[in-house]
């Protein structure tokens, strides 16, 4: 029932192609751009994104970059996909990244952490590359009672809380994902974090967002409510606020890089 769901609300522009074609990350670009509601949510993620960015010297270097706009909001920004695509300057590994030493005073990204295959890999490069004080800076799915719900049945990437490996089994860029990896890494596996990275600090996890996400169909699916209605939305959302701890389906996750 729920495949069968899917196929019928899927987006047009991308329900004939692969998740792994690069055409499909191009095209959630236009999706995005023609769904009011969703690109308000969009919106509202730059601007969180934008506020944490620091000041100083360094560059800002954006993973994941294909299918969004966040240099509409921060213009200096460095955008780098996996894969080539018509809207990045740079194709890079985020496990191997081709960035000079304490070059950097952010790495951003909105829905990448989840599919990095090796987050080790990619802590440690990111470790190297931002300077003290350096901000990884992100939009993630997050693990509550709501979300093991929605996602773990109603989406079409793995949701495995209980995951026993940090790593993502090799498949596609895209299509290898485990959107419970956040929670994983910075909240059940805390220990581990600190201790095989104690240069980075957890700042901030905030966790957001129970329903909005969820209405707007996302970036896969067919527009499911109008951007008139986002107030609303917004207003609800807010006055659940304090059970975001059950409810939240995604997280708004800062992190800081300290001196040796």
């Amino acid at each position: 029932m729920t495949s069968l769901l899917n196929s019928i609300l899927a987006h047009p522009l991308t329900k004939a192609l692969d998740l792994d074609d690069p055409r499909t990350t191009e095209l959630r670009l236009e999706i995005i751009r023609t769904k009011p509601f969703l690109r308000k949510i969009y919106d509202e993620w730059y601007r969180m994104i934008q506020s944490r960015i620091p000041a100083g010297d360094g560059e800002v270097l954006e993973l994941g970059s294909g299918a969004g706009y966040l240099h509409r909001f921060v213009p200096e920004v460095i955008r780098s996909e996996v894969f080539p695509c018509a809207t990045v300057e740079l194709v890079a590994d985020a496990c191997l990244l081709p960035i000079a030493t304490r070059s950097l005073r952010s790495i951003v990204m909105t829905d990448v952490f989840h599919h990095i295959p090796d987050v080790s890999a990619f802590l440690r490069e990111a470790a190297r590359c931002l300077r003290p004080g350096g901000r990884i800076i992100m939009v993630e799915p997050w693990v509550t009672s709501w979300s093991k719900l929605v996602f773990g049945r109603f989406h079409h990437e793995p949701f495995v809380p209980d995951a026993d490996r940090w790593e993502i089994p090799l498949k596609g860029p895209l299509s290898g994902a485990n959107g419970a990896l956040p929670w994983i890494v910075l909240i059940r596996d805390q220990g581990r974090f600190n201790a095989e990275f104690p240069n980075l600090r957890v700042e901030e996890i905030r966790p957001m967002m129970p329903f909005k996400y969820l209405v707007s169909g996302g970036v896969s699916l067919r527009n499911l409510m109008p951007g008139m209605t986002y107030s609303a939305w917004e207003w609800l959302e807010r006055a659940l606020e304090p059970w975001n701890h059950r409810l939240a389906m995604f997280a708004f996750i800062d992190l800081i890089r300290l001196e040796e």
